[in-house]
This record gives C-alpha cells, sequence and structure tokens, in this order.
C-alpha cells in the first residue's frame, strides 16, 4: 500500500524582522495570505495530503477567521508552535502515523512549485527511495570568513538548503526524540544527528523564505 502524505506547515514564528503588528505567514501575497498560498501550492501536487499547520497560540483565531474570509477549503489539523522551531515540529509529528511520507515545509516559503513538491514524493515513494530527501541549490555568491586570516570556504562545496524537507515518518519521529541543540537549523540536522543520511534534490532559486520586507517586495513582484 501507498504511504499516505502529511504536509507539515511551520508557521509559529511572530515575524519580529518584518516589522508591522501582522505576522508574516498572514500577510497577503497575490490576494491571498502567505500561509495559504503555501499549502494549496502544495495540494496542487498532492491534493490528497493531511495538512498540519503549526501557528503560535496567539494567532490561532487569526488564521480561522483568514480562513473564512478567503474562502480556505482544505481540511487541516491546527497544532500550537514550541518554544522554538524544533519544538514546534516535534509537536506536529505527533499527529503523524508510522507508515508515511511526511513533508516540513516553511509556512513562509509560497512560492515552491507544485513540480518541486511532485519530483520530491516521486523520489520518497521508490522502494529504493531515500528516508531523508532534501532540495538545495548552489552557492552563488563570494563568501569570506568574518575570522581574520581565515581562508575563504570553498564555494563549489557548498550548497543553500530549501523546504520541503521529505522524510519516512517513522525515521523523523524517531530523530524529533532527541533533545534539543543549538545546532539544530532544520529537520535534516536533526535526522543526520540519528544517523540517517541526507539526500539532495536541485531547489528552485525563487523558493524563497518571506523573512524580511525586501523578502516580501521579491515575491509579490514574481507573483503579479
Amino acid at each position: 500500500m501507498a504511504r499516505e502524505v502529511y504536509a507539515v506547515f511551520v508557521a509559529g514564528g511572530s515575524g519580529t524582522r518584518m516589522g508591522g503588528s501582522t505576522p508574516k505567514q498572514f500577510l497577503e501575497l497575490g490576494g491571498i495570505p502567505i500561509l495559504q498560498r503555501s499549502v494549496e501550492n502544495f495540494l496542487r501536487a498532492e491534493p490528497a495530503a493531511h495538512v498540519i499547520v503549526v501557528l503560535p497560540e496567539s494567532g490561532v483565531e487569526v488564521w480561522r477567521n483568514l480562513c473564512i474570509k478567503y474562502a480556505v477549503s482544505f481540511p487541516q489539523t491546527i497544532v500550537h508552535g514550541g518554544l522554538t522551531r524544533f519544538h514546534s515540529v516535534r509537536n506536529a509529528l505527533s499527529k503523524v502515523p508510522d507508515g508515511a511520507i511526511v513533508s516540513i515545509h516553511d509556512g513562509v516559503r509560497p512560492l515552491a512549485t507544485p513540480d518541486l513538491v511532485h519530483g520530491m514524493l516521486v523520489r520518497m515513494r521508490d522502494a529504493k527511495g531515500p528516508k531523508a530527501l532534501i532540495p538545495v541549490v548552489p552557492v552563488v555568491d563570494t563568501l569570506r570568513s568574518t575570522e581574520p586570516g581565515a581562508c575563504p570556504p570553498d564555494r563549489s562545496r557548498l550548497v543553500a538548503v530549501q523546504t520541503p524537507q521529505m522524510f519516512l515518518s517513522e525515521a523523523i519521529k524517531q530523530a524529533y526524540r532527541l533533545p534539543y541543540d543549538t545546532s539544530f537549523t532544520d529537520d535534516a540536522s536533526v535526522a543526520e544527528r540519528a544517523g540517517y543520511s541526507i539526500e539532495t534534490i536541485p531547489g528552485e532559486r525563487f523558493n524563497i523564505k518571506i523573512t524580511t520586507p525586501d523578502d516580501l517586495r521579491l515575491a509579490r513582484l514574481l507573483v503579479e
């Protein structure tokens, strides 16, 4: 039997770097909230996915009202965020069964295309596929260490990591039983600490995470 897909959208932050009083996941992009666009792009590739949205407790009622205002039609499970992203994801994974594929995506990456999602799911569903798969893009900027005298990093050996990141659910749930560590910068770093190898797939140049006002302006240009 094919594994079901559980799609976790992490939107537990307050968006302080964006400025203003509205958390960034609720800002409008192309006529709908950023979080809604993130979910709906995923569902275009996998309409049967079980959607889990992680929100700060203070944002749950706001999101419910936005779902009514913008006619959100997809079923979803809402989970409260934790102290850190690690704790937020761990809360969401408590809603995911073993034997599934779980995708963990930043709720403020609304430009990941259905083609990227579909290609990743094809890899994950292969009988010989990976237990962990992440999209990456080449680093194009020149990099320099701030430590005096240090050699510049070798750009050809570096990539920038994106989401969604996909895992066999039993593997990532086991990984998230580890105690929290500040070195856990994404879900792949947690899985790797637990001993799982991470496979990569080419990401997308404009699969940006909206963090600052400049990011939002770029996303609006790309959408409009």
